[in-house]
């Protein structure tokens, strides 16, 4: 029965990037080992074209596996101007007030980290897409019984997808690789200021100590107990220091202390201070103990 309410699919116009680099998309899909153990697999593709520029099966969604994942295409296709993920912690967690690794990867490249609006999964559609597609080629597959397995598996869907397969979302009779080619790139990025990147950024990862706090450049950075025994992810340059949890959302950051600095707090009280009531509890347990304790009106005698 025909609805006039709804606009019939025809009436849609789906949007695209004009041009190969301008926008790529990226968002992870979990799958199972044979052994019934769940990875994370990466996959990048660009907006125009849908070309599969890289994917990578890892071990859940890190921060640490996205940058690998866009290294490895950027390494390969060069660099996009924009880049579209999800609002996820280990991606784009902006939205929520706080940067990532990710991010940061990308704005030191000059490339604008954008994102779709919350709870609107519809924006990383044709990545979603994608996911489908890849889901129905492994099902056909043997069970992978190890992550380099599936990597391989992956791997030849990439091959077949780019190559072999015509596209629907592309003019008919196209596979993502001749629209690729069919069209100039867009320039690559203009790398930011130097004032914007801070000269001589560095990574490093340490792991949290059990008085909450990680060190480096000799300085003792306190996190907090919540990361006690946790690894993170550091960024430094001569301006600011970042420190960034395993999924890659900012913990705390700090304006680089000066040399021989021995210790920077969180900003957060401690002790005392940082839970009153429970202080107020170890102090009621006395008097409680105290009244258990017998007295020569309740002693019984034998």
């Amino acid at each position: 029965m025909p609805e006039p309410r709804k606009k019939p699919r025809s009436a849609y116009k789906r949007f695209v990037y004009p041009q190969p680099n301008a926008c790529w998309q990226i968002d992870s899909t979990e799958w199972q080992l044979a052994d019934g153990r769940k990875v994370a697999i990466f996959q990048l593709i660009d907006d125009h074209s849908r070309l599969a520029l890289a994917s990578l099966v890892a071990t859940g969604e890190t921060s640490a596996a996205a940058i690998a994942v866009v290294t490895l295409a950027i390494e390969c296709h060069g660099a996009p101007q924009k880049f579209l993920s999800d609002n996820g912690s280990a991606l784009n967690p902006t939205r929520r007030g706080r940067t990532g690794a990710l991010v940061e990867f990308l704005k030191a490249r000059g490339i604008e980290p954008i994102t779709g609006k919350p709870y609107k999964p519809t924006t990383q559609g044709k990545n979603e897409r994608f996911h489908q597609t890849l889901h129905r080629y492994l099902h056909r597959q043997p069970p992978a019984p190890s992550m380099p397995v599936l990597q391989l598996q992956v791997d030849a869907f990439d091959l077949y997808y780019n190559n072999e397969r015509e596209h629907q979302g592309l003019p008919p009779g196209l596979t993502p690789r001749e629209a690729w080619d069919a069209t100039p790139k867009t320039p690559p990025p203009a790398p930011p200021e130097p004032a914007v990147a801070g000269p001589g950024r560095r990574s490093a990862q340490r792991t949290v100590d059990r008085n909450g706090c990680a060190t480096i450049l000799g300085t003792h950075f306190k996190l907090g107990n919540e990361h006690i025994g946790t690894t993170v992810h550091i960024l430094y340059d001569d301006a600011v220091i970042m420190f960034f949890g395993a999924q890659g959302t900012e913990i705390i950051s700090h304006r680089r202390p000066a040399q021989g600095t021995p210790y920077v707090g969180n900003g957060k009280p401690s002790g005392v201070a940082a839970n009153p009531r429970g202080a107020r509890k170890k102090r009621s347990i006395y008097p409680t103990l105290k009244a258990r304790q017998p007295t020569p009106e309740n002693e019984v005698s034998t």
